[in-house]
């Protein structure tokens, strides 16, 4: 099956297609790490994403249910260099062409994937096609151009969960297959202590699974919902999740997150920490090619030591639109010196840029669970 893959700048690149065959757009971006390609395609973050895997062999080792980040994959489409029509692990429960075919994820591989992140990381993201059926690079081009920009879109709401749930970290399915983190850590039912309401604006099953290894019991609701339906459910802590899009039109998460300054503690990740950067009065804006890997050197201000970290953004928070008297900077990016972490100096209040739950990634910030586990306990006194 042939595949082709247009750009908006009228750049293609032709090569063999896998999964669904047919057409996918979406705004193109690369990622740089080694292993986890499931957990990426299911990270509900690529909402609206093709993704261009670096690492050249992708496939290998297969996919299982353990491995999923969310219910299904959430990339429009996945480029590669070499893409495995069979898989060799003992752990595998299906080969990922038919994966991806299952969940109509049209995948493009034995392409210059070096020359194609070289183009992106000169130019900057930009929209594109992937299409086994139209062979008409003029046409794909104009259909690349028409594509919905990300800038100005609000996608938390599209992926977010439609009604209100308990996470049950003793369900089977959401069990990790992580042998480095044994579901033994999960604390059961009756041990759990603190109740965190966890906001779902494209949130990963490892999030959750981390918070019940602290022993919180993890209420997760809809992106929308309101401070005070929130406030109601007596939480010891609010979380915010990552999430796909702008954080800009995510006005109502905004408002919501400054009605929770001072009344309860709050810890945020990726789009989370865009909105907290947004309810302190701070500005955000677009990456040229934004961060996406598992291997991204993280500077902690506190400590003074460099974490690797896992990262999946195309939009920061700008360091100088926050109110420094009020806000410590706590996390920059040692690559381009972004803004990776804050903390307010007198509000039980902190966010991340980054993914510490790592999933896939290094596990140099799990730590930042524990510590919002602490910040909970002192203000629940």
């Amino acid at each position: 099956m042939q595949a082709i893959l247009a750009l908006e700048d009228g750049r293609t690149f032709r090569g063999h297609g896998y999964g669904h065959p047919g057409e996918c757009q979406g705004e193109v971006v690369f990622n740089t790490s080694l292993t986890g390609y499931q957990e990426i395609a299911t990270d509900p973050s690529y909402a609206g994403q093709i993704v261009v895997l670096t690492n050249p062999q992708i496939g290998n080792y297969g996919t299982n249910h353990a491995d999923n980040e969310s219910a299904k994959p959430y990339i429009e489409g996945l480029i590669v260099r070499e893409f495995s029509a069979i898989s060799s692990n003992w752990r595998s429960e299906q080969v990922t062409d038919e994966y991806m075919e299952r969940y109509s994820v049209p995948v493009l591989a034995e392409i210059d994937t070096r020359a194609l992140v070289r183009h992106l990381r000169t130019h900057g993201v930009m929209r594109g096609v992937i299409s086994t059926k139209i062979d008409d690079v003029d046409t794909l081009v104009q259909k690349a151009r028409k594509i919905r920009k990300m800038d100005g879109t609000d996608l938390a709401k599209v992926v977010s969960t439609a009604s209100t749930y308990e996470f049950d970290s003793d369900d089977h399915r959401n069990q990790s297959g992580n042998p480095l983190l044994p579901n033994s850590l999960v604390q059961s039912a009756k041990q759990r202590k603190l109740h965190v309401v966890a906001y779902d604006f494209g949130i990963k099953h490892n999030i959750l699974r981390m918070l019940t290894r602290e022993t919180c019991r993890v209420t997760v609701v809809p992106a929308q919902t309101t401070a005070d339906d929130v406030l109601a459910m007596k939480p010891d802590g609010v979380f915010l999740s990552n999430g796909p899009g702008d954080p800009e039109p995510v006005d109502y998460a905004v408002k919501a997150i400054r009605q929770f300054l001072g009344r309860v503690p709050v810890f945020g990740i990726c789009l989370g920490h865009q909105l907290t950067g947004l309810a302190l009065g701070g500005r955000t804006y677009k990456l040229k090619f934004g961060h996406h890997g598992g291997n991204h050197p993280v500077r902690n201000n506190s400590t003074g030591k460099v974490e690797i970290t896992a990262h999946n953004h195309n939009f920061a928070v700008d360091p100088d639109s926050i109110n420094a008297n009020e806000v410590e900077l706590t996390h920059f990016d040692l690559n381009d010196q972004t803004l990776e972490g804050l903390r307010h100096k007198t509000l039980p209040l902190f966010s991340v840029q980054y993914h510490p739950e790592a999933a896939p990634g290094p596990h140099d910030s799990h730590y930042l669970f524990s510590d919002f586990r602490k910040m909970m306990e002192e203000w629940k006194g």
